[in-house]
């Protein structure tokens, strides 16, 4: 891949009231897998979108290799969204068979690797001739897989790829990405709401909150920066003291607080308290579930 920055610089977007983009100010590196987690609502769908090019901005650009993305084929051609496929009537994506979904990837994405596709489809025991419409959502989940997978697109970004999945097919899913990845050196950004398993997948972590960007950064990097402390409420306060604590439970006069900072340093005050390193899922909530609290 020839390691071109994808970067999007102060993107606003609203619909009606709601701010779905914050001034959001974002660099992907070649050669990444990124998590992009929010909540419902919080405005991923729309940062992929306006990052491909397929959705108009009020303000902010987006440039891959300093050129503006927008209306722009060379750049385009190597940038691949794959949306959630949702099944609504009335749409005319859900009206195409597997293989003409398909063969528009292959019209649009230059890079596409057709023996790959068929692969792919054969791998998830996809029908070439089955109407999207008639399909489940893991059957949906793992065309999208496919098309992005085989856009073998330098930048690829993939919107819910696991969802309706079961365990073995997620498993699968993974270890497809990883083998891409390694082969390839490819850029992924995957946005999903599963965390337990995508945690040990991605490089850097993107977090977005009402749509604002408020983390970006190196996954371990992320993750060492929060703990969990637990004890005597007194101990507790004063392991936590001058600490952002961002959430706090009480059970008579055990307390656990989440806070932000490193296990090591809490540990080295030396007070009567656990302290337990956090997984991803449980940095997410506690920085987009709770609000913050003081101490």
């Amino acid at each position: 891949m020839d390691g071109k920055k994808l970067q999007a610089r102060g993107l606003c977007k609203t619909y009606g009231k709601v701010k779905a983009l914050d001034q959001v100010d974002l660099t992907l590196e070649p050669g990444h897998i990124y998590g992009l987690i929010g909540r419902n609502g919080a405005g991923k769908t729309t940062l992929l979108a306006a990052l491909t090019a397929q959705l108009p901005v009020e303000s902010g650009t987006v440039t891959y290799g300093g050129e503006p993305v927008w209306e722009n084929e060379k750049a385009l051609a190597d940038l691949c969204f794959s949306r959630e496929l949702s099944g609504k009537l009335g749409s005319s994506v859900n009206s195409l068979r597997v293989r003409e979904y398909l063969k528009a990837g292959r019209l649009f994405y230059p890079h596409w690797d057709a023996a790959y596709a068929e692969k792919l489809v054969a791998q998830f025991g996809l029908d070439p001739k089955k109407r999207i419409s008639a399909m489940s959502k893991g059957m949906m989940s793992a065309l999208t897989i496919v098309l992005a997978l085989a856009s073998r697109a330098p930048i690829t970004m993939m919107d819910e790829p696991v969802a309706g999945l079961d365990i073995v097919a997620r498993e699968d899913f993974y270890r497809l990405l990883l083998e891409d990845y390694a082969a390839t050196g490819r850029t992924f950004v995957i946005s999903t709401h599963i965390l337990e398993e995508a945690a040990t997948v991605f490089e850097r972590v993107l977090i977005l909150k009402e749509g604002r960007l408020i983390e970006d950064c190196d996954t371990d990097t992320l993750l060492a920066q929060f703990c969990a402390v637990s004890g005597r409420d007194d101990a507790v306060a004063a392991a936590c003291e001058g600490y952002e604590v961002l959430h706090t439970e009480t059970l008579g006069r055990q307390t656990m607080c989440t806070v932000r900072a490193p296990a090591e340093e809490i540990a080295a005050r030396g007070l009567d308290v656990d302290c337990d390193v956090l997984t991803l899922q449980k940095v997410f909530v506690a920085l987009c579930g709770h609000e913050r609290e003081g101490m």
